[in-house]
């Protein structure tokens, strides 16, 4: 895939951007961290990139990706957790692209299914209902769901959010091995430590770009005075 781009990139609500004129390029086969204070537009630019919300005014560029071909994990989840629903079937959502909603699951579904159920430490809880589980277990869960949808395109807004700093560090270390698959990863993250090991370049957001470049230059404005 191409690189994912933006030009004179505004986007937000009711006609009023929370993040204005933006332009720069994610690269193609990397991860970029997005970073910046509370309401600086992070979560606002991820649903954009997601095509969940229109662009204000200027142009993203997805380098032909389709929409089916992104993989986005939102802040907050927004599941009814009294719902009958089992881990295993909120994991399984993310063959709903491949699968379509009444696809059914294939023996290597199941089997691919299972496996990254276990990679981010949920094995044997496929049958556990998403309100009886707790809430690191719901997001490691939506982690995987991400992971089974084998997207091109991925855009994490604080994957982290409510795990452990063990389970953090598990889920990081998966994280790390999608540019080699060729997948380019868009990820709001607070932890410095992470985005200097795990992120080629970072955006540091407060509405406009404070810096954006390669991680050990783009972090400087970030670092607390």
């Amino acid at each position: 895939m191409a690189d994912l781009a933006v030009q004179a990139l505004s986007v937000g609500y009711n006609r009023h951007p929370a993040v204005q004129g933006l332009s720069g390029v994610f690269p193609s086969g990397s991860i970029t961290a997005v970073v910046g204070p509370n309401g600086s537009g992070k979560s606002t630019l991820l649903k954009a990139l997601a095509d969940h919300i229109r662009p204000l005014a200027g142009h993203i560029d997805r380098g032909g990706v389709r929409p089916g071909e992104i993989a986005y994990l939102p802040q907050a989840h927004g599941l009814d957790l009294k719902f009958p629903l089992g881990l295993g079937d909120l994991v399984g959502f993310g063959l709903m692209g491949r699968r379509g909603l009444f696809g059914g699951f294939r023996a290597p579904d199941r089997t691919r299914l299972a496996e990254v159920m276990a990679q981010v430490g949920l094995d044997g809880l496929e049958r556990a209902p998403i309100g009886a589980v707790s809430g690191g277990q719901l997001q490691r869960a939506l982690f995987a769901r991400v992971m089974l949808q084998d997207a091109k395109l991925v855009l994490l807004d604080e994957p982290f959010n409510g795990v452990d700093a063990r389970a953090a560090e598990d889920l990081a270390q998966l994280m790390a091995q999608w540019p080699a698959q060729g997948r380019t990863v868009v990820a709001v993250l607070h932890d410095r430590d992470v985005v200097r090991r795990l992120c080629l370049q970072t955006l540091v957001l407060a509405r406009t770009a404070v810096a954006w470049g390669p991680t050990d230059l783009a972090v400087h404005p970030w670092e607390p005075a």
